[in-house]
């Protein structure tokens, strides 16, 4: 809208869920979120119709930021772990799922079936562009289906890294040492123990000014963990994958 801030779009796709909302330029939310089931199988055509129809129920934008699981390159899709699967995390590959979305420009479809403009990115560095202070080295992780992670220097999106598929231990990637899954069957307890050491494992890669805890499960790090960790290491909101929708914008630019 001419001589007016833009209203974002902001969709944040995750391996179970897909969540959205329409945000003005402070990030307040025009209408509550809403969220639909992950469908699977998924095609790179039935997630964009299935954000275009979140979008029909939602009040009208100028502008879209979708964060989705993986590597994503200039809204280009390179890998992306769930997507690719018949019936959803942990479930078995499918190899014609992995040809539609190795090199599919997902915001070049977005833009043509929504007729706005559109940014997309790794649903990590979405919810990190709500959080970041823009101040030294921060290290966005998301806890959740599996690990997402993000990095920004001075407010600046750093090139994205798949975290989450290195090996934490021989045969184990961190997306499975920590995810969802192994939640569920070691309790909250046991678990936040993993996040501990996974932490302190990245503490002398990074050598971060901040980190953040975000994503569904960051709620379940037990208070000992946390004290543990250190005042740099905090636990934020998982509503800043929506929230982030707003920033990501200027956080990219340029």
């Amino acid at each position: 809208m001419p001589g007016q801030d833009p209203y974002t779009l902001a969709v944040d796709c995750g391996g179970g869920g897909i969540k959205a909302s329409v945000l003005d330029a402070a990030g307040t939310l025009h209408a509550p979120a809403l969220r639909v089931p992950t469908p699977y199988p998924l095609p790179p055509q039935r997630l964009v119709e299935t954000i275009a129809a979140i979008a029909a129920d939602l009040p009208p934008a100028d502008r879209v930021t979708v964060g989705m699981p993986g590597m994503i390159r200039h809204g280009v899709v390179v890998a992306t772990p769930h997507y690719v699967t018949r019936s959803g995390p942990r479930s078995s590959v499918d190899p014609a799922l992995v040809v539609a979305w190795s090199g599919c420009d997902v915001r070049a479809a977005l833009e043509s079936r929504l007729g706005l403009p559109t940014i997309v990115l790794n649903d990590a560095e979405v919810h990190g562009a709500g959080v970041v202070s823009g101040t030294g080295l921060e290290l966005v992780l998301t806890l959740g289906t599996g690990l997402g992670s993000a990095l920004f220097d001075g407010g600046r999106l750093a090139p994205h890294l798949e975290l989450s598929h290195a090996p934490v231990r021989r045969g184990v990637t961190y997306d499975e040492y920590i995810g969802q899954p192994e939640r569920r069957r070691l309790g909250n307890a046991l678990w936040a123990r993993r996040v501990q050491r996974v932490v302190e494992g990245f503490r002398p890669v990074f050598h971060w000014d901040r980190v953040y805890l975000g994503g569904g499960n960051a709620r379940h790090v037990t208070p000992n963990v946390l004290d543990r960790l250190g005042d740099e290491v905090v636990v934020v909101p998982n509503q800043a994958g929506i929230v982030g929708g707003v920033r990501a914008w200027t956080l990219t630019a340029g």
